[in-house]
C-alpha cells in the first residue's frame, strides 16, 4: 500500500485524511509560504489530503538560504515526493511561479516512474514563455512595488515599507524567487502524461487566457482551462470556487481510472 504525505523539510500538511483517495500537493507563488494555501485546503471535502511545499528562506525555514534556480527547486521537491512513495492519486497545483515549479516537478516524477494523473497550473504562462523583467536585480523598493502591483489588496504590502526590519526578513526570499522565475528557461522534452487544467483570471496582468491555453501543448492527456473573475491573486478571494473546480477534476480522473 502506498503512503501518504509526511511533514518534513519540504512539506507542510494542511489537511489530513484517514483514508485518502487523492493527494494534492500545492506549490506557492513567488515569495509565498506553504501557509498561503491554508484557506484553500480547508475547502475540500472528504478523501482529499492537502500538503504544500515550503521553499527555503521563509517561515520555519527562514534561516536557510533561498534557492535561486527553479530547476534545482524541482529536483529537490521531486526527490522528496519519490521518497514518500505516494499511493493514492497524486495531483499537483501551482500558482504563478509555483505553476512552473510544479510542472518541472511532474516532469521529474514521470521520468522516475511516479504517475501524476493531474497537474493544475494557475496564473502563469506556459513554460516556453521567457520573462523579460529583471525585478530580482532591482532595489528593495522595486521588489515592493512589484508585490503591490500584483496584490489584491496592496495595503498589507505597505508594512514592508513601514517596517524595514520586516522587509529584511521577507525580501531575500522574494528576490530569490524572482531570480528563479526570471532566469528559468524551458528545456525541450516530451509532453507530460498528466492531464493539465489551467486556471486564469480576468484581470491578471501576468497572463492572458490565450497564454493559459498554450499549456495544452505540454500534455498528451486532456486539457481544460477555467477562467475566474479577479486579479493575479484571485485565489485568495475565491478559495471555495477553486476547490470546487479542483474536486471536479479529481473526481473525473478517478472515474477514468
Amino acid at each position: 500500500m502506498g503512503r501518504t504525505f509526511e511533514p518534513g523539510d519540504w512539506l507542510r500538511i494542511l489537511r489530513s485524511e484517514a483514508t485518502p483517495r487523492h493527494h494534492l500537493l500545492c506549490f506557492p507563488p513567488g515569495g509565498g509560504p506553504a501557509t498561503a494555501y491554508r484557506d484553500l485546503a480547508q475547502r475540500f471535502g472528504a478523501g482529499i489530503v492537502v500538503a504544500a511545499v515550503q521553499y527555503p528562506g521563509r517561515q520555519d525555514r527562514l534561516g536557510e538560504t533561498p534557492i535561486t534556480d527553479l530547476d534545482t527547486l524541482a529536483d529537490r521537491i521531486a526527490e522528496e515526493v519519490l521518497r514518500l512513495g505516494i499511493g493514492a492519486g497524486l495531483a499537483l497545483f501551482g500558482h504563478s511561479m509555483g505553476a512552473t515549479v510544479a510542472f518541472e516537478t511532474v516532469r521529474r516524477l514521470e521520468r522516475k516512474g511516479q504517475p501524476v494523473p493531474m497537474l493544475f497550473v494557475s496564473g502563469r504562462p506556459a513554460p516556453t514563455f521567457v520573462e523579460t523583467q529583471r525585478v530580482h536585480l532591482g532595489t528593495d523598493d522595486d521588489l515592493i512595488a512589484e508585490l503591490e502591483r500584483l496584490a489584491a489588496d496592496p495595503a498589507p504590502i505597505q508594512m514592508l515599507r513601514d517596517e524595514p526590519s520586516l522587509a529584511e526578513l521577507v525580501l531575500p526570499a522574494v528576490r530569490a524567487d524572482y531570480q528563479a522565475v526570471e532566469t528559468y528557461r524551458y528545456t525541450p522534452g516530451d509532453p507530460l502524461a498528466a492531464d493539465i487544467a489551467a486556471f486564469v483570471s480576468t484581470e491578471d496582468p501576468t497572463v492572458t487566457p490565450d497564454q493559459a491555453d498554450e499549456w495544452r501543448d505540454f500534455t498528451t492527456g486532456t486539457f481544460d482551462r477555467t477562467t475566474f473573475p479577479g486579479g493575479h491573486f484571485y485565489l485568495d478571494e475565491r478559495p471555495a470556487e477553486v476547490a470546487e473546480v479542483i474536486t471536479e477534476h479529481l473526481a473525473r480522473d478517478r472515474s477514468r481510472a
